[in-house]
């Protein structure tokens, strides 16, 4: 558990849901993104993304988190 500088408390968030939903989030806003693991392979690691995708992508992960904070 971890303390902010206001006092609140954070919570470490469920890693593996939270792994799935960036994953998720990834997969359908770059095209051909299979995994967000590291592969250990140019071709497979890096990948040629538009700005305007990866801003939708964390546009939608921000709002993810949001929504998820607030429950």
């Amino acid at each position: 558990m971890q303390i902010t500088t206001e006092g609140q408390i954070m919570t470490k968030p469920n890693q593996p849901a939270t792994d799935a939903m960036l994953t998720d989030i990834a997969q359908r806003h770059f095209y051909g993104l299979e995994t967000l693991e590291t592969r250990n392979r140019d071709a497979l690691d890096f990948h040629d993304v538009a700005v305007w995708a990866i801003r939708h992508a964390l546009e939608e992960a921000y709002a993810a988190g949001l929504a998820a904070a607030t429950k």
